[in-house]
């Protein structure tokens, strides 16, 4: 099997897509117009587990969605090692976002740490949407401001709650992410070593 297909039975791609609208929903209204101009322009794809879908040093060609799996974004520090930065499950848009926007050299990765289904589509599509869409403009102003505020958030975490409480907070908020992630994924996210991590959990269990 390639690491990467693209998803051609119809049944599929009807799920995939309704699991996209239900998600665009809760932001904004997406009338059938935008929807069957959604069906045209997204490309539904299977990713396999462990597949770097985006790499650092490129500028990124696709704007993905998660409608399953686990994904997560990392960079290399000065050392080489790897710093996890965000780790997400569907249903969500997942990218190095302002470098795709700007289509700048990311200095970040996109890991599927497991079997990943996405909708993904590129930066001319994107461009597209937004002239011919009723709600993109709209839309992409929302997604713009959640990232905004999912990293304020994040900053805040690091420097008003400890490493457990941080733990704490990411399982009862993502139970998934703690049940299907590598603990040295989600140490790194939190900013522990695994060592700590692995002594919160027991602390815990």
């Amino acid at each position: 099997m390639k690491n990467l297909e693209t998803i051609t039975s119809e049944q599929q791609i009807n799920s995939l897509f309704q699991s996209f609208f239900d998600y665009v929903r809760h932001l904004v209204d997406i009338p059938e117009s935008d929807q069957e101009e959604c069906k045209k322009i997204f490309e539904p794809v299977f990713v396999k587990k462990g597949t770097i879908i985006e790499q650092e040093g490129t500028v990124h060609k696709y704007h993905n969605f998660i409608v399953s799996g686990h994904m997560r974004n990392f960079h290399h520090d000065e050392n080489g090692n790897e710093v996890t930065t965000d780790i997400n499950s569907g249903p969500r848009f997942f990218t190095s976002y302002y470098h795709f926007i700007n289509q700048t050299v990311s200095n970040e990765n996109l890991h599927c740490i497991t079997d990943c289904e996405l909708l993904r589509i590129t930066k001319k599509n994107v461009d597209k949407a937004s002239h011919i869409g009723l709600t993109s403009q709209e839309y992409t102003e929302k997604v713009l401001h959640f990232h905004l505020e999912s990293s304020k958030q994040r900053i805040i975490d690091f420097t008003t709650l400890s490493g457990k409480e941080r733990y704490i907070k990411l399982m009862k908020a993502h139970p998934s992410i703690v049940q299907n992630v590598p603990l040295i994924y989600i140490a790194s996210y939190l900013g522990l070593n695994p060592g700590s991590l692995s002594r919160i959990r027991q602390e815990l269990s």
